[in-house]
Protein backbone atom coordinates (compact mmCIF):
# COMPACT_ATOMS: atom_id res chain seq x y z
CA UNK A 1 0.00 0.00 0.00
CA UNK A 2 3.15 2.34 0.19
CA UNK A 3 2.73 2.50 -3.44
CA UNK A 4 -0.06 4.40 -3.06
CA UNK A 5 1.20 7.23 -0.89
CA UNK A 6 4.02 7.88 -4.70
CA UNK A 7 1.13 8.41 -7.43
CA UNK A 8 0.20 11.10 -9.24
CA UNK A 9 -3.13 11.30 -8.24
CA UNK A 10 -3.85 13.99 -11.36
CA UNK A 11 -2.83 11.78 -13.59
CA UNK A 12 -5.07 9.06 -11.84
CA UNK A 13 -8.03 11.42 -12.34
CA UNK A 14 -7.63 11.92 -15.87
CA UNK A 15 -6.89 8.20 -16.35
CA UNK A 16 -10.14 7.68 -15.09
CA UNK A 17 -11.62 10.85 -17.35
CA UNK A 18 -10.02 8.82 -20.31
CA UNK A 19 -11.30 5.46 -19.59
CA UNK A 20 -14.86 6.99 -18.90
CA UNK A 21 -14.63 8.97 -22.48
CA UNK A 22 -13.89 5.35 -23.95
CA UNK A 23 -16.46 3.37 -22.05
CA UNK A 24 -19.21 6.55 -22.86
CA UNK A 25 -18.53 6.49 -26.25
CA UNK A 26 -19.06 2.64 -26.58
CA UNK A 27 -22.32 2.61 -24.39
CA UNK A 28 -23.66 5.95 -26.12
CA UNK A 29 -22.63 4.43 -29.98
CA UNK A 30 -24.86 1.65 -29.41
CA UNK A 31 -27.60 3.62 -28.17
CA UNK A 32 -27.20 5.61 -31.49
CA UNK A 33 -26.94 2.70 -33.55
CA UNK A 34 -29.66 0.31 -32.10
CA UNK A 35 -27.72 -2.17 -30.29
CA UNK A 36 -29.70 -0.41 -26.68
CA UNK A 37 -31.72 1.87 -25.18
CA UNK A 38 -29.39 2.59 -21.99
CA UNK A 39 -28.46 5.64 -21.33
CA UNK A 40 -26.60 6.27 -18.53
CA UNK A 41 -26.28 9.93 -18.52
CA UNK A 42 -29.72 10.57 -18.91
CA UNK A 43 -30.64 8.28 -16.07
CA UNK A 44 -28.32 9.99 -14.09
CA UNK A 45 -29.32 13.94 -14.98
CA UNK A 46 -33.25 12.46 -14.76
CA UNK A 47 -32.43 11.74 -11.11
CA UNK A 48 -31.85 15.69 -10.49
CA UNK A 49 -33.95 17.48 -13.39
CA UNK A 50 -37.57 16.52 -15.30
CA UNK A 51 -36.57 19.00 -17.97
CA UNK A 52 -34.38 16.50 -20.76
CA UNK A 53 -32.04 18.96 -21.82
CA UNK A 54 -30.94 20.10 -18.38
CA UNK A 55 -31.31 16.25 -16.97
CA UNK A 56 -28.79 15.34 -20.17
CA UNK A 57 -26.09 18.07 -19.66
CA UNK A 58 -26.49 17.51 -15.85
CA UNK A 59 -26.27 13.48 -16.43
CA UNK A 60 -23.54 13.85 -18.91
CA UNK A 61 -21.66 15.98 -16.40
CA UNK A 62 -22.27 13.44 -13.06
CA UNK A 63 -21.14 10.92 -15.03
CA UNK A 64 -18.04 11.91 -15.79
CA UNK A 65 -17.38 12.67 -12.79
CA UNK A 66 -18.57 9.45 -11.65
CA UNK A 67 -15.99 7.85 -13.95
CA UNK A 68 -12.77 10.15 -12.40
CA UNK A 69 -13.93 8.87 -8.59
CA UNK A 70 -14.12 5.69 -9.95
CA UNK A 71 -10.46 5.30 -11.24
CA UNK A 72 -9.75 5.80 -7.31
CA UNK A 73 -11.25 2.61 -6.71
CA UNK A 74 -9.90 1.12 -9.74
CA UNK A 75 -6.15 2.44 -8.57
CA UNK A 76 -7.69 0.28 -4.70
CA UNK A 77 -8.72 -2.79 -6.43
CA UNK A 78 -5.68 -2.95 -8.21
CA UNK A 79 -3.15 -2.05 -5.10
CA UNK A 80 -5.26 -4.70 -3.69
CA UNK A 81 -4.64 -7.77 -5.74
CA UNK A 82 -0.93 -5.97 -6.07
CA UNK A 83 -1.04 -6.20 -10.06
CA UNK A 84 -2.59 -3.73 -12.66
CA UNK A 85 -2.45 -6.54 -15.63
CA UNK A 86 -4.59 -5.76 -18.50
CA UNK A 87 -6.14 -8.92 -17.49
CA UNK A 88 -6.50 -7.90 -14.15
CA UNK A 89 -8.27 -4.73 -15.51
CA UNK A 90 -10.23 -6.69 -17.81
CA UNK A 91 -11.73 -8.84 -15.40
CA UNK A 92 -12.36 -6.02 -12.80
CA UNK A 93 -14.27 -4.45 -15.70
CA UNK A 94 -16.57 -7.03 -16.34
CA UNK A 95 -17.45 -7.69 -13.05
CA UNK A 96 -17.78 -3.82 -12.59
CA UNK A 97 -20.31 -4.15 -15.25
CA UNK A 98 -21.99 -7.59 -14.42
CA UNK A 99 -22.81 -5.91 -10.91
CA UNK A 100 -24.15 -2.90 -12.41
CA UNK A 101 -26.67 -4.75 -14.63
CA UNK A 102 -27.33 -7.67 -11.61
CA UNK A 103 -27.21 -5.41 -8.25
CA UNK A 104 -27.71 -1.99 -9.48
CA UNK A 105 -30.55 -1.54 -12.69
CA UNK A 106 -32.94 -3.70 -10.70
CA UNK A 107 -32.82 -1.36 -7.95
CA UNK A 108 -32.80 2.02 -9.43
CA UNK A 109 -36.81 2.18 -9.47
CA UNK A 110 -36.80 2.05 -6.29
CA UNK A 111 -34.88 5.39 -5.81
CA UNK A 112 -34.97 6.94 -9.44
CA UNK A 113 -38.07 9.97 -8.66
CA UNK A 114 -38.43 9.53 -12.09
CA UNK A 115 -38.60 5.91 -12.90
CA UNK A 116 -42.22 3.79 -13.17
CA UNK A 117 -41.42 -0.14 -11.11
CA UNK A 118 -41.59 -3.17 -12.65
CA UNK A 119 -44.96 -3.32 -10.32
CA UNK A 120 -46.65 -0.01 -10.88
CA UNK A 121 -46.85 1.57 -14.19
CA UNK A 122 -46.28 5.26 -15.32
CA UNK A 123 -47.48 8.02 -14.12
CA UNK A 124 -47.37 11.61 -14.53
CA UNK A 125 -44.38 11.99 -12.49
CA UNK A 126 -42.52 8.25 -12.93
CA UNK A 127 -42.77 8.41 -16.89
CA UNK A 128 -38.94 6.22 -17.57
CA UNK A 129 -39.43 2.84 -18.12
CA UNK A 130 -37.63 0.37 -15.48
CA UNK A 131 -34.45 -1.14 -16.90
CA UNK A 132 -35.68 -4.65 -15.43
CA UNK A 133 -32.94 -7.49 -14.58
CA UNK A 134 -29.71 -6.94 -16.34
CA UNK A 135 -31.32 -4.07 -18.21
CA UNK A 136 -33.55 -6.30 -20.28
CA UNK A 137 -36.26 -3.83 -20.93
CA UNK A 138 -33.84 -0.99 -22.83
CA UNK A 139 -32.87 -4.08 -25.70
CA UNK A 140 -31.48 -7.56 -25.51
CA UNK A 141 -27.78 -6.87 -26.48
CA UNK A 142 -28.30 -3.97 -23.37
CA UNK A 143 -26.12 -6.81 -21.09
CA UNK A 144 -23.26 -6.86 -23.73
CA UNK A 145 -22.91 -3.19 -24.34
CA UNK A 146 -22.53 -2.69 -20.79
CA UNK A 147 -20.02 -5.03 -20.16
CA UNK A 148 -18.25 -4.65 -23.09
CA UNK A 149 -18.11 -0.82 -21.98
CA UNK A 150 -17.13 -1.73 -18.56
CA UNK A 151 -14.26 -3.75 -19.51
CA UNK A 152 -13.09 -1.42 -21.65
CA UNK A 153 -12.74 1.40 -18.75
CA UNK A 154 -11.08 -1.68 -16.49
CA UNK A 155 -8.83 -2.21 -19.32
CA UNK A 156 -7.84 1.45 -19.66
CA UNK A 157 -7.06 1.89 -15.86
CA UNK A 158 -5.22 -1.47 -16.28
CA UNK A 159 -2.78 0.45 -19.17
CA UNK A 160 -2.66 3.77 -17.32
CA UNK A 161 -2.00 3.00 -13.74
CA UNK A 162 1.60 2.00 -13.46
CA UNK A 163 1.14 0.51 -9.76
CA UNK A 164 3.08 -2.52 -9.39
CA UNK A 165 5.64 -3.95 -12.12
Amino acid sequence: MNELLTLNYPYIAFSGLIATVVMTTLMQGSLELGFSRLSMPLLVGTIFSGHRSLAVILGFTLYFLGGVLFAFIYLFLFSAIGTTHWLAGLAIGAFHGLFFLVVVLPVLPYLHPRMATEYDGPSVLRRLEPPGFMGLNYGYRTPLTTIVGHTSYGLIMSLFIPLIP
